[in-house]
């Protein structure tokens, strides 16, 4: 969700709930509904408390997740960056074919995956330049002691990258179930219903209104954070981009100039095939 529609339906649900109270306040005895303010309170407090406790553990939970996929970004970036120096260690057959791929698969990650995980999507596909770059790791046949050993390593760095980009797309799809969404709505609900007991004919309209206003932009501050953190790669603040792969592209332009690799790569700018 983005800045603006959150203002928008932070204002909306304001102006909803502060509308509610100053309408049952109309009607309302002195001193509220409760003929025992402290006992209400407490209650009240009860309330409160459980949504905050239940409320802070998940958004430790979506946090954990935010940062794992964040975390797997990069590790996948880094180890894009590797594979290409290992490449060109690997026999001459194989070096500048797998070197262009390698750009090729970062490229379809910046251009490709990540639109697809602003949308949800992605999770199930396999990146087909992981694909190509195995098949050309198979008929590769290294034969000094320094291929065999790029080889070796080609391998390890085969399964970070997968590890990376297994926890890139853990938190594409968002991880809260439904089911607890419906929850920290419920207990929302419950807060705000129990609220409207507390309208007061001898309170002024403005006191009224700020007492139902400021519990109901903390609970729609929270579910809102709580909402950015679930789904990371959606549009809106704290959205997570592909700054580090775009990072590693750079300096991949960069490294294959200074290794004087000017065999033709694989793909368009966007991670495309094209015709050899």
């Amino acid at each position: 969700m983005g800045l603006l529609w959150s203002i928008l339906v932070l204002i909306a649900v304001n102006v909803a709930t502060i509308a509610a109270m100053l309408l049952i306040r109309r009607r309302a005895p002195e001193g509220s509904y409760f003929t025992d303010g402290d006992r209400a309170s407490g209650v009240f407090g009860v309330l409160a408390g459980g949504f905050a406790i239940f409320a802070g553990f998940i958004i430790f939970l979506a946090f954990t997740s935010y940062d794992q996929s964040r975390s797997g970004a990069e590790a996948e970036s880094l180890t894009v960056i590797q594979q290409f120096e290992t490449a060109q260690l690997l026999p001459p057959a194989a070096r500048d074919r797998m070197a262009g791929e390698i750009v090729c698969y970062g490229r379809s990650v910046v251009h490709q995956e990540w639109p697809q995980m602003q949308d949800g999507e992605g999770g199930d596909a396999i990146n087909p330049w992981a694909i190509a770059l195995f098949r050309s790791l198979k008929v590769t046949n290294p034969t000094s002691a320094s291929e065999q050993a790029a080889y070796s390593k080609w391998l390890d760095q085969t399964s970070d990258r997968e590890q990376g980009r297994s926890d890139r797309l853990h938190g594409a799809e968002g991880i809260i179930p439904t089911s607890i969404w419906l929850v920290l709505f419920l207990i929302a609900g419950v807060v705000f219903v129990y609220m409207l007991f507390f309208a007061d004919s001898g309170e002024s309209a403005v006191t009224q209104a700020m007492l139902m206003g400021s519990a109901t932009t903390v609970i729609v501050l929270t579910l809102t954070a709580i909402n950015a953190l679930d789904n990371p790669y959606r549009h809106g603040l704290g959205q997570l981009k592909p700054v580090a792969m775009e990072r590693s592209l750079r300096i991949l332009d960069t490294a294959r100039a200074v290794v004087k690799d000017r065999a033709p790569v694989p793909c368009d700018a966007g991670g495309a095939r094209v015709s050899s």
